[in-house]
């Protein structure tokens, strides 16, 4: 009994072992390879912006009242000096009638003094008085005077009150914002309309953070700024870069940069008409490129993976990056020209894996000859 149990303990262990197999090796995967050139660098940075007028104002009453009619609307066109709305000018009135009667009693007291002053004159060359009481009239009459000049003053400052009850555009352009209605009461300075100035036009980009160095040194360099106007024909706008805002915008962390379009470009601009603002970036000769897609981490560095051509295996090599260009990683280090690498599915790969050039679908009989032979970026 013991004998067959032995014999059977014995063959399950020699199936077991039998059934054990050797691991698979790496498939052979098929690869996009790129042959390591030097190339010019260069390329540009797009930036969505908008049309906005040069000068923006928010128009507002000098004084604070209730509105009593607004005769502006959003995208209306006003001619200097028009009227854009009205406050309710009644108390206005009243308090100019009043300052108006605070004249004419301030102008009877003055001549009442002065006529006094006179017949006390007559008096005091008669010897009938002294001198002293006509030095009293003469100072009521200098009082009378400056009452009068202050009730003028304050007569005037109640007129220009009441003028101010009417709000006019100080300039011609395009109301581009409301901010108050009729029957609100505002304060003195609250915003009513907004008034985009007729003349030259800026367009507004948001620019981050990490490229504002880079667009102030370009903005002396002529050519480097671009401007497309969607939905316009011809060919790109010259811009020159006119002002840089000093702080980032508190949300999105961009900083606003206005570029000028010139005065001829502006005419037929519309306001808030969608661009596209293109920064050429200086050309620079002997670098090398790769895509972006090629790269990899490796312990914290970037590497990449090299094709041997005569073994059809692959290896990692680290790389030093200079910064990108477009869609592609400008290699300040680790590269020499001529060199094979991966540009697609590089985590797939393992040291010393078989690999085989990628043929595209369809191509004819042989092409996988040509497709062993990788060609450099362009």
């Amino acid at each position: 009994m013991r004998h067959a149990t032995f014999l059977v303990l014995a063959g399950a262990a020699l199936v077991v072992a039998c059934a054990k197999t050797d691991p698979a090796p790496d498939p052979v995967r098929a690869v996009r390879t790129v042959t390591v050139s030097t190339q010019t660098a260069g390329g540009a940075y797009v930036y969505a912006g908008e049309v906005r007028a040069r000068t923006e104002s928010r128009l507002s009453f000098r004084i604070g009242g209730k509105i009593l009619r607004r005769s502006a609307e959003m995208g209306d066109v006003v001619k200097a000096g028009q009227v854009l709305a009205q406050l309710d000018p009644q108390d206005l009135r009243l308090a100019q009638d009043a300052a108006r009667a605070t004249v004419a009693v301030a102008q009877a007291a003055f001549d009442q003094n002065a006529a006094d002053f006179k017949r006390y004159k007559e008096l005091r060359d008669q010897g009938f008085i002294g001198a002293a009481e006509l030095e009293r009239r003469e100072s009521a009459v200098k009082t009378a005077r400056a009452q009068l000049e202050q009730a003028k003053a304050q007569s005037s400052v109640q007129g220009n009150q009441a003028a101010y009850a009417t709000l006019a555009a100080d300039a011609s352009g395009v109301i581009t914002a409301i901010d108050a209605e009729p029957g609100m009461v505002v304060a003195s300075g609250a915003s009513v309309v907004r008034l985009a100035r007729d003349g030259p036009r800026d367009v507004v980009f948001s620019v981050p953070e990490d490229k504002v160095s880079l667009i102030k040194a370009l903005a002396a360099r002529p050519g480097a700024f671009t401007v497309k106007l969607w939905g316009a024909a011809g060919a790109p706008l010259a811009a020159t870069v006119r002002e840089i805002s000093a702080s980032a915008d508190a949300v999105t962390r961009t900083f606003l940069v206005k570029v000028d379009i010139g005065s001829a470009a502006s005419t037929g601009v519309r306001l808030g008409q969608t661009a596209s603002g293109q920064v050429l970036l200086p050309q620079t000769a002997g670098v090398i490129k790769l895509p972006l897609s090629a790269l990899r981490e490796e312990q914290g560095r970037s590497a990449v993976w090299l094709v041997d051509a005569a073994k059809m295996t692959v290896r990692s090599q680290v790389v030093q990056l200079a910064g990108a260009d477009g869609n592609d990683a400008v290699i300040a280090g680790g590269l020499v020209p001529g060199q094979i690498v991966v540009t697609a599915g590089v985590h797939v790969l393992n040291p010393g894996q078989k690999v085989k050039f990628y043929v595209e679908p369809g191509a004819a009989p042989g092409a996988s000859a040509v497709a062993a032979t990788p060609v450099s970026v362009k």
